[in-house]
C-alpha cells in the first residue's frame, strides 16, 4: 500500500472511531429526568427514580404508604416496597420485566426466606440479578429496603 493510500485509510478509520465515540462514548451529554410518583416518599435529598438514556436508577424503596410503614412485618413491607418500585417504573414508561439488577437490604437476615417468597410472586422471570445483605438499621425502622436498575430495550 502506498503512503497516500495508508494516510487516507488512517484518516477514514479516525473519522469512524470519532463518530462512534461521539454516539456511544462516556462524554455523551445524556438528559437526566427525575420521577417521583404520587404516593412514593418524596425527598429533597434524592429522586425516587432517575432516567439517564435508556437506564432508570431507582432509589431504595421501603414498605411505606403515605409516609407510614405498613404493618405486618417483612411480607407486607416487601410487597409494598415492590409496589412502590412498580409505580416509579410505570411513571417512567418501564415495567418490572425491565429490571436488570435489584439490591435488597434487610434489617434481619432471618427475614430472607419470607422476603424471597413475596419477591418471587411479584418480580417476573427471568428475574434480575440480585444482591441481598443485612444492614445495621434502615430508615423508618423498616425491615426491608429495595433499590433497582432497569434498562429499556430500544
Amino acid at each position: 500500500m502506498n503512503r497516500r493510500a495508508l494516510n487516507i485509510a488512517i484518516l477514514g478509520f479516525a473519522i469512524i472511531a470519532a463518530a462512534l465515540m461521539t454516539l456511544a462514548g462516556p462524554g455523551r451529554n445524556l438528559e437526566r429526568r427525575a420521577f417521583n410518583p404520587v404516593g412514593t416518599p418524596p425527598s429533597p435529598a434524592f429522586s425516587n427514580g432517575l432516567l439517564v438514556g435508556n437506564t432508570l436508577y431507582l432509589s431504595g424503596q421501603e414498605g411505606l404508604v403515605d409516609g407510614k410503614l405498613v404493618p405486618g412485618g417483612i411480607g407486607p413491607e416487601t410487597q409494598t416496597a415492590l409496589e412502590n418500585i412498580k409505580k416509579i417504573l410505570a411513571l417512567a414508561g418501564f415495567q418490572m420485566s425491565d429490571l436488570v439488577t435489584v439490591n435488597v437490604y434487610l434489617a434481619d437476615i432471618n427475614d430472607f426466606t419470607e422476603m424471597t417468597r413475596v419477591y418471587k410472586t411479584i418480580v417476573p422471570e427471568p428475574r434480575p440479578a440480585r444482591t441481598t445483605v443485612q444492614v445495621a438499621a434502615l430508615v423508618n425502622n423498616a425491615r426491608v429496603e429495595i433499590s433497582a436498575i432497569a434498562v429499556k430495550q430500544h
